[in-house]
């Protein structure tokens, strides 16, 4: 992944100072990086050369151009995306506090779960009238800030997922059967 991390450095210079790796999942992985111009702490996302090479430049320009007009207080914002070469990045806010899934167990109570639940059914709401799923609903991609508010990532590009992998109890049967994911999806991996 040093590669990676070079190649990204350098095609990001310009704008983006890239620090450090910060983690890496199915989908992509991620890189703390200082924002330049906005003088910001940011995340950088890479997703994964088989998922970006699945997408092709013209659907993961036009899918994140959509996902990066959604404003919604529980939707992690996107800042900026692009391609270099075979990288696709996305920038994102950087939530330094984690996600969900670092925060389990202990279990939750019923008023506990509801406040983390809640507000990400009300981002749903909002986002699939505008065009925009998930489809991979999971507390890995819920991350919390530092006021405890939670915040829905990987908005409107979730083809590629990985069903074989350890978070797959989250995924709706269909999903599991190569169908793809709707809003009935994302109500089974909340419930879940």
């Amino acid at each position: 992944m040093s590669d990676q991390l070079d190649r990204l450095k350098e095609a990001l210079s310009d704008r983006y100072r890239v620090e450090r790796e910060l983690g890496s999942g199915g989908m992509a992985t991620v890189y703390l990086a200082q924002d330049l111009r906005h003088d910001r702490q940011v995340a950088v996302k890479v997703l994964r050369p088989d998922l970006a090479a699945t997408l092709g430049s013209e659907r993961f320009h036009r899918e994140i151009k959509i996902a990066a007009q959604l404003q919604h207080p529980n939707i992690l914002p996107i800042y900026d995306y692009g391609q270099h070469g075979e990288l696709f990045y996305i920038v994102s806010q950087y939530v330094e506090t984690g996600t969900l899934q670092q925060r389990l167990p202990p279990p939750f109570s019923l008023q506990q779960a509801q406040a983390m639940l809640n507000p990400i059914v009300e981002a749903l709401e909002y986002a699939y009238p505008l065009g925009v799923g998930h489809g991979n609903v999971k507390p890995s991609n819920i991350l919390i800030d530092a006021q405890g508010r939670p915040l829905l990532t990987d908005l409107g590009y979730v083809q590629g997922i990985d069903v074989s992998g350890p978070e797959n109890v989250y995924l709706s049967p269909e999903q599991l059967q190569g169908a793809v994911p709707d809003l009935r999806s994302d109500v089974y991996a909340l419930g879940v």
